[in-house]
């Protein structure tokens, strides 16, 4: 499903035009992204949790070349999911 095709369905669902559901979803995800920005996590009981984790440096190698190289570490994005999410997709 792309954004668009998901700002449809919540408008369909909500009553909300799609320009009003649009603006919600785009506020959500911009909440979302400036709290992990700031090191934050945001939870939504039932459906998961969204975190920053650490990712420390690696070893890789450079295709073109096939120089061993260290990849350096950093900040990324998580999901972990909550079991409502869970038993959903599982069917339960």
């Amino acid at each position: 499903m792309t954004k668009q095709e998901f700002i449809e369905r919540i408008s369909g669902q909500t009553g909300l035009s799609k320009k009003d559901a649009g603006e919600a979803v785009e506020a959500m995800l911009g909440e979302i992204q400036n709290t992990l920005r700031s090191g934050g996590e945001v939870s939504f009981t039932g459906f998961g949790k969204f975190h920053v984790a650490e990712r420390g440096p690696r070893q890789g190698v450079n295709p073109q070349s096939g120089e061993r190289i260290t990849i350096p570490g950093g900040r990324v994005p998580r999901f972990t999911a909550g079991s409502g999410l869970k038993q959903a997709v599982k069917g339960g």
